[in-house]
């Protein structure tokens, strides 16, 4: 069955079935309490103080329970669960994921592993044009500065290796407003237009990693447009879940953003929405199945025999989202002012700073730990992070920031503050958390502790 006729099984006038149940059920039932949402994390580790959400999120124990449902519906019966269940609820969740993100059609929504995965569709298609001519040696694509290790590698792989030119935008931290952000991309996309060179892609973050901040990505996809670059690529790992998430109105041809991170899916699982154009017609995902030439979305659900089953719970989690007061945009919400509370609390107790202002942090935010903890590399934050969890149960992680030529850097009352930790409130978090890191930090201050200790 194609995927309309499945998708209109599934949608009544234009509204999801799953969101006119929603509607109805939350009518009927009271918002979810902080005892059940203990219940539904208590597998965390009672021990840490877990406000790490970012890295690799969190799953609700009535989602694992659901997953583990579709695992046993397909070892009890594989032949029927993969020929006659499977890809009617992947589009089930593809559905879903359509209303929520504002897509114009289904079609426009594939379901992948990661970012990392949607980044390697898009850049093998790049390398592609390079190795068969449509693209001439020198083209260039344009990257922020603090992309994902990830998509450098991948950028390294598939497109310096094949011809092309990435020019590396350069952001400075901590960041003072989105206007500063916007003009240096702009100046950075015209250095990739000297010499009259063609830019054929621009990578974007929505919401970058280390350090976090939230980038006005609607004025930079303007931005791209205004200045000729020809496709426009969203990397929007942590945004889902996250912040507001509107994909036509942002504008890029494609955007992509985890679900397990801050939507509550079991990993691995993202989504990865491609603007209806003949470049998204001609991507194709990198394992290559009985698929393949069927459309991207269709190739995505079809990989091979694998577990498949945190594709199929978007629909559940949806509905565990409704449980909250004003769904997801509430869960939103309350988590940036959570973590804005908690971000002032820690820069009041420390006397340091934060790596943006308040209103460009999403459900994270980047505080200056003291200077005389003494990080003076990368391996001293790593070392310090270990320290942290080993000795006092918080996981956190830490981001060096050692100074460039020219830079001043920001000071405390005991020299140049180096390291931010980034912080993340997800439904589970209390006060407490942020209270035993604080006091961590304190205990560090008070013995006068330096990070050589740690070698």
């Amino acid at each position: 069955m194609a995927d309309e006729n499945i998708a209109d099984t599934i949608i009544t006038n234009g509204v999801s079935n799953h969101t006119n149940h929603l509607s109805k059920k939350q009518k009927l039932q009271s918002f979810i309490s902080s005892f059940e949402i203990r219940s539904e994390f208590n597998h965390h580790d009672p021990k840490i103080a877990r406000i790490n959400n970012g890295s690799f999120g969190s799953c609700p124990g009535s989602i694992i329970k659901a997953q583990q449902r579709y695992q046993l519906e397909f070892l009890k019966q594989p032949d029927r669960f993969f020929y006659t269940e499977l890809q009617s609820r992947v589009l089930k969740s593809r559905v879903s994921i359509k209303e929520l993100i504002n897509a114009e059609d289904v079609s426009e929504v594939s379901i992948v592993d990661n970012v990392t995965t949607a980044v390697a569709i898009v850049l093998r298609h790049v390398s592609w044009e390079f190795c068969e001519g449509r693209f001439e040696r020198g083209d260039v694509v344009v990257i922020l500065e603090c992309a994902f290790e990830a998509v450098k590698k991948s950028i390294e792989a598939y497109v310096s290796r094949a011809g092309g030119e990435v020019v590396v935008v350069e952001l400075k931290f901590p960041v003072l407003s989105e206007e500063e952000i916007v003009e240096r991309f702009r100046v950075g996309i015209r250095k990739g237009k000297e010499g009259g060179r063609r830019i054929r892609l621009a990578i974007i973050d929505h919401i970058t990693s280390m350090p976090c901040v939230v980038v006005p990505v609607k004025e930079m996809v303007r931005v791209c447009r205004e200045e000729g670059v020809e496709n426009v690529f969203v990397d929007a790992a942590h945004a889902i879940g996250s912040v507001k998430v509107d994909v036509r109105d942002i504008g890029a041809d494609f955007y992509v953003s985890n679900l397990h991170k801050w939507l509550f899916c079991p990993p691995s699982v993202a989504f990865f929405y491609c603007r209806k154009s003949r470049v998204s017609e001609g991507l194709h995902h990198p394992v290559v199945s009985s698929e393949y030439g069927n459309g991207l979305a269709i190739e995505s659900s079809w990989i091979g025999t694998r577990d498949y089953s945190s594709q199929l719970v978007v629909p559940e989690v949806l509905e565990f989202v409704s449980r909250f007061e004003g769904g997801i945009d509430g869960i939103r919400k309350r988590n940036h002012d959570a973590v804005v509370e908690m971000a002032e609390m820690l820069v009041k107790a420390w006397g340091t700073n934060l790596g943006c202002p308040l209103d460009m942090c999403p459900s994270m935010a980047m505080i200056g730990l003291p200077s005389c903890l003494g990080i003076l590399s990368n391996d001293h934050a790593q070392k310090l992070r270990d320290h942290l969890r080993k000795e006092f149960g918080v996981e956190v992680p830490l981001y060096y920031h050692g100074l460039k030529d020219g830079e001043v850097g920001v000071r405390d009352g005991n020299g140049i503050i180096t390291t931010y930790a980034r912080i993340s409130h997800q439904v589970y978090n209390t006060v407490d958390d942020y209270l035993k890191f604080r006091d961590a930090v304190n205990q560090l201050v008070e013995k006068k502790f330096t990070c050589e200790m740690l070698f």
